[in-house]
């Protein structure tokens, strides 16, 4: 990919593509949220939500917020002002357009969310996978917590799944 990767924190002016994005991967599965609930998700932590920019346009982005370890965020209820200590960082959302997929940028707002997730000083980073996604988490280092049951809103097939945050990369 020659064009400028860019991930950057959620503005007002990218809701229109955020929720069109969210719209497009979730609605085929029962699962998409709306757009008050997903502002409300980067409201109650902004410092955890971003947009990925690929040549100027809004190509992908990630939502996430501290949430206790084990426990599921409804979907479509709106958050409040994130109250958890660090310790977890919840990642609801992640979508890249579909003309973007299988190229790997996902990995850069992954990268950007376990920076942030190091900084804050959690130890764990928690998500549901939808749709059959577990096996991509998986290759990812996530693990399925079985005892953990997502609620049905999020469809039959939800696992919950987290991995620690892994330390930084030395530099020799």
């Amino acid at each position: 990919m020659t064009e400028p990767v860019r991930v950057r924190r959620i503005t007002g002016t990218d809701w229109d593509a955020v929720a069109a994005l969210e719209r497009d991967a979730y609605a085929p599965l029962g699962l998409s949220e709306g757009r008050a609930a997903l502002q409300s998700r980067a409201a109650a932590s902004p410092e955890t939500c971003f947009v990925l920019d690929v040549g100027g346009r809004t190509a992908g982005y990630l939502l996430a917020l501290p949430y206790p370890a084990l426990s599921v965020p409804a979907l479509g209820r709106t958050e409040r002002a994130a109250a958890a200590p660090p310790g977890n960082l919840h990642l609801h959302d992640i979508v890249v357009a579909p003309a973007l997929r299988r190229r790997g940028l996902a990995r850069h707002l992954l990268r950007r969310l376990t920076g942030t997730a190091r900084v804050r000083g959690d130890e764990r980073i928690s998500l549901v996978a939808v749709g059959g996604s577990d096996r991509f988490w998986t290759a990812r280092g996530f693990v399925p917590h079985p005892d953990v049951t997502p609620p049905g809103g999020y469809g039959p097939d939800a696992v919950y799944m987290s991995r620690p945050v892994p330390a930084p990369r030395e530099v020799s």
